[in-house]
């Protein structure tokens, strides 16, 4: 919680409209504006916290590896922004993640399947997945009506 009592909530920053994306654009969703009128918004972006440029290659996940378009391996760099990612929520006392849909870092229930042909597999990117593991509930940006009612049940 914030000093005012709001609770505090990890965010994805291209979601919070910060040009941090691998195309160094930002995906601003309206509805996390909606979330600020009773959460604190922490932004993050673990890829650049795990020290990739942007702008960047596209990246997928490959089996357990997460590799550029042009194949390289960029699997300690997403490892590394997840670490920093959990490490930056446990610090703010976030217990909720709004996080960007179907991105190797944030995906939260589908990513891409490592082929680069746009199609889509069940499973979690690598900041997700640490997020979740340390007990932080995680969202995407579609979920955000859950998010709202889980907020307000607490």
């Amino acid at each position: 919680m914030d000093a005012d009592g709001r609770v505090k909530v990890l965010v994805s920053a291209c979601l919070a409209g910060e040009r941090c994306r691998f195309d160094g654009a930002a995906c601003t969703c309206a509805g996390i504006d909606e979330i600020a009128e009773f959460a604190e918004l922490v932004p993050i972006c673990p890829e650049v916290l795990g020290g990739l440029p942007v702008p960047r290659k596209p990246s997928e996940i490959l089996g357990s590896r997460v590799v550029t378009c042009d194949g390289a391996d960029v699997t300690e760099a997403f490892q590394r922004g997840a670490e920093r990612a959990v490490r930056r929520a446990l610090g703010e006392g976030c217990r909720f993640a709004v996080l960007k849909e179907r991105s190797p870092s944030c995906g939260s229930k589908a990513v891409y399947d490592g082929t680069f042909s746009s199609v889509l597999v069940q499973g979690s990117g690598f900041a997700a997945v640490a997020l979740e593991r340390a007990g932080i509930r995680v969202y995407g940006e579609s979920d955000l009506a859950k998010l709202k009612k889980d907020i307000a049940a607490e």
